[in-house]
């Protein structure tokens, strides 16, 4: 058994207290050596933590604990090793860049588990709408499935015309963990979409849960394995090497930072292109050091976890002290 868990989640559930939830939140993660990234917003939480089963395990109690979180539903993954280099727990204003005018607390798309997606995934009536970024579906995408060429879900209002003699067919969304389907089936219906579902879930659950059946590819993740395998019964390859264009399922980030595209480049590429997506970026003078996995790491600045926790410490402090205090 691999010796590290990576835990992927969201949750909408309204927060009132953003900024004391994150400064409690940051503090637990430091003292059970997690790291990862969250996002706290009014809306709810967004998160990928990684570390020991033992210390993962006790996040999840932690979440769980608190009766706004209770409902959450984690996917979790075992790798090799710690999938993050930093900690990072902010406050923003959604806990996915949407900005579109929709409340999945009010109205989403209906939900479909694994089993129930599995088995409409032969069905002509079906359409499948994949929600995500156009790096990502370069890489993986189910059998079939529509895609849009848009690099953030920002975007999707300037792409919903392509389907939009589809209003009245089954649309199913579905994205990398199922936080981008929440909105982005809530604005179909809004747009006048009739049928609506997502899985629920998403692409990492249905690998974990049904084995991936009939996902071409890999599915890109926002931590240092870029990319990882969900289906283990009919697998393929769908990208090709930028460079060569040999089959590869490989994705790097380009070694010039000012450029750091997503594509993918196979090893041999890779090591003649010392990670550069191509001549240009390959001279730039701001070309990271390449070292075989196309991850980079941005500047440290003297990153530590415990950054800003001296004060938030103290305000915790306070704020439990006042709890204890008899009225």
């Amino acid at each position: 058994m691999k010796p590290f868990r990576v835990i992927l989640y969201y949750c909408y559930a309204p927060i009132a207290n953003t900024e004391t939830y994150r400064d409690e939140h940051h503090f637990f993660c430091v003292e059970n050596n997690l790291l990862g990234r969250v996002i706290i917003a009014p809306e709810g939480l967004n998160g990928t933590v990684s570390g020991t089963p033992e210390d993962c395990e006790a996040y999840m109690n932690y979440v769980r604990s608190d009766e706004r979180f209770s409902h959450v539903q984690f996917k979790i993954e075992a790798h090799d090793t710690i999938a993050f280099q930093k900690l990072h727990v902010r406050v923003k204003d959604e806990i996915v860049n949407s900005d579109l005018n929709v409340d999945p607390l009010v109205r989403t798309g209906k939900h479909l588990e694994p089993s129930e997606f599995k088995a409409l995934l032969n069905d002509p009536e079906v359409v499948l709408v994949d929600m995500r970024s156009d790096y990502e579906h370069e890489v993986g995408k189910f059998k079939g499935a529509i895609t849009f060429d848009m690099h953030n879900l920002r975007e999707l209002p300037d792409h919903i015309h392509e389907i939009a003699h589809l209003k009245d067919k089954k649309i199913v969304t579905y994205c990398t963990g199922g936080i981008k389907c929440e909105k982005a089936s809530a604005y179909l219906l809004e747009k006048g979409f009739t049928d609506v579902y997502q899985l629920h879930g998403g692409i990492i659950r249905y690998g974990l849960e049904e084995g991936g059946e009939n996902f071409d590819g890999k599915c890109y993740v926002f931590d240092n394995r870029i990319t990882v395998d969900v289906n283990h019964i009919n697998p393929t390859v769908i990208s090709k090497c930028h460079i060569c264009g040999d089959e590869c399922d490989r994705m790097v980030n380009c070694a010039n930072a000012e450029c750091n595209t997503h594509v993918p480049i196979c090893h041999k590429c890779g090591d003649e292109m010392e990670g550069a997506c191509s001549p240009e970026c390959k001279a730039h003078p701001g070309k990271r050091t390449y070292d075989g996995t196309g991850y980079y790491v941005s500047k440290s600045n003297h990153y530590h976890p415990m950054q800003g926790l001296k004060s938030q410490k103290r305000n915790i402090k306070k704020m439990k002290l006042a709890q204890q205090s008899p009225a």
